[in-house]
C-alpha cells in the first residue's frame, strides 16, 4: 500500500488525538463535552479549525469570545491567544490542522 491510514475516535468523551503528527503537517482531531477545552495558549503555527458537530466558543487575542457553528473553517495566524471552549450542552467535535508542522 502507498497510502496510510488513519482512524479517528468516535464517540462523545473528551479527546484530543494527534493523528498526523510529521515535518509537514500536524494534524489534531478533538472532542469536548460542555465546559470543556484546551488551556489559554498562543497558537505555534497557521492554524485551520473545522467545526465538525457542536458549537466552536473561542476568544482570541483580545476580542471577546465568538461562536462557530458545525461547517466552519477557521484560519488563525501564528501567535495568536485562544482560548477554546465549549460551552454548549452538544459535544463539540474539531478538526485542527497546523501549518507549516510547528518546530518547537
Amino acid at each position: 500500500m502507498v497510502e496510510q491510514i488513519f482512524k479517528l475516535s468516535k464517540g462523545n468523551d473528551k479527546a484530543v488525538e494527534k493523528v498526523i503528527f510529521d515535518e509537514n503537517v500536524h494534524y489534531l482531531h478533538m472532542v469536548f463535552n460542555k465546559e470543556e477545552g484546551l488551556p489559554e495558549h498562543f497558537s505555534n503555527s497557521n492554524v485551520y479549525m473545522t467545526v465538525i458537530r457542536g458549537m466552536l466558543s473561542i476568544g482570541l487575542d483580545d476580542q471577546e469570545v465568538h461562536e462557530y457553528e458545525a461547517g466552519t473553517l477557521l484560519k488563525i495566524p501564528f501567535k495568536t491567544k485562544m482560548n477554546v471552549k465549549n460551552m454548549h450542552a452538544e459535544t463539540l467535535e474539531l478538526i485542527v490542522v497546523k501549518a507549516p508542522a510547528p518546530t518547537n
